[in-house]
C-alpha cells in the first residue's frame, strides 16, 4: 500500500492571484491606512506617513532577509528591546596577564618535551594532550 507524502510545504498557496494570503493582508492592510492618512491629511502633509506605511507594507509582504519573513526579524527585535537583559563582567585581567607570562614557559616546556625531557608536569601533560588530539602524528 503506497502513501502519497505530501512535499513543499514551505510554499503557501497563492489565493488572491500572484499573492499568498498572508500577502495579501499586509499589502491591504497597508493601502487602508494609507488611505486614511490621504484623507486625514491631505496629500501633500500626509505624503512622508503613506510613503512611510507603503514601504513597511511592501517590506512585509516581500522582503525576505535569510530566507525568513520580514515579520519574524520584527518579532526578534521587539522581544530583544522588551526583554531584560543582564550584563556580567568578569575581571579577567589576572588571568590574561599571568597566561602572558607563561607563554615563554610553556614553548621552553615543549623544546624540553621535544628533546626528551623526563619532567612531566601539568602543562606538558595538557600540551602532550592536545598535540594527541590535534595533531597527527602518522602524517
Amino acid at each position: 500500500m503506497q502513501f502519497k507524502v505530501p512535499q513543499f510545504l514551505d510554499i503557501e498557496d497563492k489565493i488572491f492571484g500572484p499573492f499568498t494570503f498572508r500577502q495579501f493582508v499586509y499589502l491591504a492592510g497597508g493601502a487602508g491606512i494609507c488611505f486614511l492618512f490621504y484623507k486625514i491629511l491631505g496629500f501633500w502633509i500626509g505624503g512622508i506617513p503613506i510613503l512611510i506605511m507603503a514601504g513597511f507594507s511592501l517590506a512585509l509582504a516581500f522582503y525576505r532577509p535569510n530566507g525568513k519573513p520580514f515579520i519574524n526579524m520584527l518579532e526578534a527585535g521587539f522581544k530583544y528591546l522588551v526583554a531584560s537583559k543582564l550584563y556580567i563582567w568578569e575581571n579577567n585581567r589576572s588571568n590574561t596577564r599571568g597566561e602572558q607570562k607563561n607563554k615563554p614557559n610553556i614553548q621552553k616546556e615543549r623544546t624540553t618535551m621535544a628533546m626528551g625531557g623526563s619532567k612531566l608536569t601539568g602543562s606538558k601533560l595538557k600540551d602532550l594532550a592536545w598535540s594527541l588530539d590535534v595533531l597527527d602524528t602518522n602524517k
